[in-house]
């Protein structure tokens, strides 16, 4: 749960304070020599970001796909 009440405001303000560059909602992120490789979902498809480290990442849903605790494991 994101502390500014789900508006995307921490990540910004904070690659804003920093100077650093932002890739935001990120849904696939992939480490390059240097750099990071973002894509994201946007109104029109998907757009693809390369941005240079360090950078400040936010994260999309659909970055992760989330496991399951089966019941044998819980107890």
């Amino acid at each position: 749960q994101a502390i500014d009440d789900d508006c995307n405001q921490t990540g910004q303000l904070l690659a804003a304070m920093l100077d650093w560059p932002q890739g935001t909602f990120a849904s696939r992120v992939e480490l390059e020599d240097g750099a990071v490789r973002v894509e994201r979902e946007v109104d029109g498809g998907l757009e693809t970001l390369r941005l240079r480290l360090p950078a400040v990442l936010t994260a999309d849903l659909r970055l992760n796909e989330p496991r399951y605790a089966t019941l044998p494991n819980i107890m």
